[in-house]
């Protein structure tokens, strides 16, 4: 005679083992459970029967992979141009100055976005804020924005009528030059600025801004200074920084050469108290 109470049991074991091939869970029988069968099924026991102890255990859990480098998080598609460069370029400086999509935020005074004519045919384009730009929020107004003012009046302009911005919007510690996170995280404001002004020619001072906006680290200022190259359709002529030529006086005379190509570029004529 077959006890119901035990072949109902081992049906319930059966669907638990497979249950546990199935999601991953073992089980562990303290007693083993014979087989039952139809033709030999043990005599009813009198008195309470003891109970088959079933322990749940868990597997071996796996080694946490280690943890990866934090990655910059990719900056978004620069806006297209709105046809108001006004517009556009206060819709930079306002992101720029919340902006925190790079370390460079965290010990900032002040955001320097850029300023000067949202018209301007020419654009002067640096590597970074200095400690009186971040104290101010204004592009190159230390020692090297007076030199590039003295630079941009020799060329027959006021500075008023041109834009001066940065390849970053926030000043690295120490001075040192932006590393290459904190350029892609900042470029998308550039591109911006440029695409909204659509200048005659962009100036760019020294190797950052230069390899920034070409997108090859390998280029050098040395071999590539007062040559005509592109950038999306804009002629681009890079020069030396101010800072530079402080630091080397010497280089002011091929900088003021590089200084005639962005003239002859835009068709205007070398003032002549600057010959």
């Amino acid at each position: 005679m077959v006890d119901p109470a035990a072949d109902s049991l081992a049906a319930n074991l059966r669907q638990l083992v497979e249950l546990d091939r199935s999601f991953g869970v073992g089980f562990v029988h303290r007693s083993p459970v014979p087989a039952i069968s139809s033709a030999a099924a043990p005599a009813p026991v009198a008195g309470p029967r003891p109970a088959t102890a079933i322990v749940a255990y868990a597997k071996p859990a796996r080694p946490a992979p280690a943890p990866s480098a934090t990655m910059p998080t990719p900056p978004p598609v620069p806006a297209p141009a709105s046809g108001l460069p006004a517009a556009d370029l206060a819709a930079v400086a306002a992101e720029a100055k919340t902006c925190e999509r790079c370390g460079l935020c965290a010990k900032r005074l002040n955001a320097v976005p850029g300023e000067g004519d949202p018209g301007a045919r020419l654009v002067f384009v640096g590597e970074g804020p200095g400690a009186d730009e971040d104290a101010q929020g204004r592009p190159f107004i230390g020692r090297a924005g007076d030199l590039l003012t003295a630079m941009i009046g020799a060329m027959g302009f006021a500075r008023s009528e041109v834009f001066i911005c940065n390849v970053v919007k926030c000043r690295p510690p120490d001075n040192r030059l932006p590393e290459r996170d904190e350029i892609a995280a900042c470029l998308p404001y550039l591109h911006r600025q440029l695409l909204a002004i659509r200048p005659t020619v962009i100036c760019t001072l020294g190797n950052t801004p230069l390899r920034a906006l070409m997108e090859d680290e390998k280029l050098g200022i040395t071999k590539l200074r007062g040559q005509r190259l592109e950038w999306r359709g804009i002629p681009l002529v890079p020069t030396f920084h101010p800072a530079y030529l402080l630091r080397n006086p010497p280089a002011k005379k091929p900088c003021w050469e590089d200084l005639k190509v962005v003239l002859a570029v835009m068709g205007r004529e070398v003032p002549q108290k600057a010959n």
